[in-house]
């Protein structure tokens, strides 16, 4: 099983795939993870060798990681990619989204090259938005609900469409 979470920047794909891959007992994989402790820093990967230099980076880990299995928090931009969007095929891809209210406090760390404020990040979840709703196959909003309770919620939605595809 590969459970794929997708979302804009600061959604909280992270954090929630964490606890969802304790919750069904999978291994977890964080894209942007991999990529910072073989190459360092994204923003630095962005300043000193591009945007190109960094998807080409995260297009590799992407792959991996969807093969590996388990749950698997992709990087806000990874679905740009049309190799990316294939193989999202093939996995169960739960969407996370979060109001641009919530979101104010969760941008300001200085990790998102491409998010210099809310007016930025508003403008970047516009643009993605298609993509990413043509992706998911299940949607929950991390605004304002605790972590565990997302997680849950989508470990349960899982869990019923196992069942309903083993009884297929």
């Amino acid at each position: 099983m590969t459970v794929a979470l997708i979302g804009p920047p600061a959604a909280g794909k992270s954090r929630v795939g964490r606890r969802l891959a304790r919750t069904l007992d999978v291994p977890f994989i964080d894209t942007d993870s991999e990529i910072v402790a073989v190459h360092g820093p994204i923003s630095g990967i962005f300043a000193h060798q591009g945007e190109a230099a960094f998807r080409a980076l995260e297009r590799e880990a992407v792959s991996r990681a969807l093969t590996s299995g388990g749950v698997v928090s992709l990087g806000g931009g990874a679905v740009l990619d049309l190799e990316t969007q294939r193989d999202l095929r093939d996995a169960t891809v739960v969407l996370l989204t979060v109001s641009p209210e919530a979101v104010a406090a969760r941008i300001d760390d200085g990790k998102r090259p491409l998010v210099q404020g809310i007016e930025s990040w508003s403008a970047l979840v516009r643009a993605r938005m298609p993509i990413y709703e043509s992706l998911a196959d299940y949607r929950a909003d991390t605004s304002r609900r605790p972590i565990s309770t997302i997680a849950e919620e989508i470990a349960q939605w899982i869990t019923q469409r196992e069942k309903e595809h083993q009884g297929a």
